[in-house]
């Protein structure tokens, strides 16, 4: 069996932060923390730790856990925000970047974030360019590795957060995708159990550096991770 790892997520009430908690179960090469400001639905067979607090407080809930890797799947809509730019930028920006640096204060080397497809600080649309903002950020705060995760619409079911565009992008994506070829392959659809999966193979890995990760890397890494030792009896 590899050697446990102790990953501390943030951001698991959303698509990919609820594929990485099904991933848990069954497994034994990581311990997984939880860490939300509200109730996380743990899927039976689950083993591990979930700490509802306040996000002011995760800085004293991940010293005393000691991870080795943050995953951060935290992320909102400025739709869900009722269009109030400041408040997405506080969870998509200032939320991601202070727990990131809470981590690396508490011992954090590694960390593993999800931003989007085409983040780019410069950009002059709003989204890409706050996710291009927080991307830049984390690349400043000092982590030994750090994995950017870039993916394009990401498919699901959301439980409690209705997006008709992105319903809608959904329905068409197996045909959009089929033209989207060359540099246009990083903005294909993915699966967010994919995305899930890709944030524990790179979770597992210790050489330092900065990396970002689109499509086909992704679902690559995805690939990977049955291969990583870690299944309950497991020899």
């Amino acid at each position: 069996m590899s050697d446990q790892v102790r990953i501390a997520l943030v951001g698991a009430t959303g698509l990919v932060g609820r594929g990485i908690i099904e991933e848990a179960v069954g497994r034994a090469d990581f311990r997984l923390l939880a860490l939300a400001r509200r109730e996380v639905p743990v899927p039976k067979g689950a083993t591990m730790d979930v700490v509802v607090a306040d996000n002011a407080e995760w800085g004293g809930v991940l010293g005393r856990f000691k991870p080795e890797v943050l995953i951060s799947a935290l992320g909102t809509t400025i739709g869900k925000m009722g269009g109030d730019k400041d408040a997405f930028r506080a969870v998509d920006l200032d939320l991601v970047v202070d727990t990131a640096r809470a981590a690396l204060a508490h011992g954090v080397e590694r960390c593993v974030a999800v931003s989007s497809v085409n983040a780019d600080p410069r950009s002059k649309l709003f989204y890409p360019r706050v996710k291009g903002e927080a991307e830049q950020a984390l690349m400043k705060l000092g982590f030994k590795r750090l994995d950017l995760l870039q993916p394009g619409l990401l498919r699901g079911r959301r439980t409690d957060d209705a997006r008709a565009l992105e319903r809608a992008a959904m329905i068409a994506s197996p045909v959009t995708d089929l033209l989207m070829h060359g540099k246009y392959r990083a903005m294909r659809s993915i699966q967010a159990r994919t995305v899930a999966q890709a944030c524990l193979t790179f979770a597992h890995r210790k050489a330092s550096g900065r990396f970002t990760h689109t499509h086909d890397a992704l679902k690559l890494a995805a690939g990977e991770l049955p291969r990583i030792s870690g299944r309950v009896g497991d020899d």
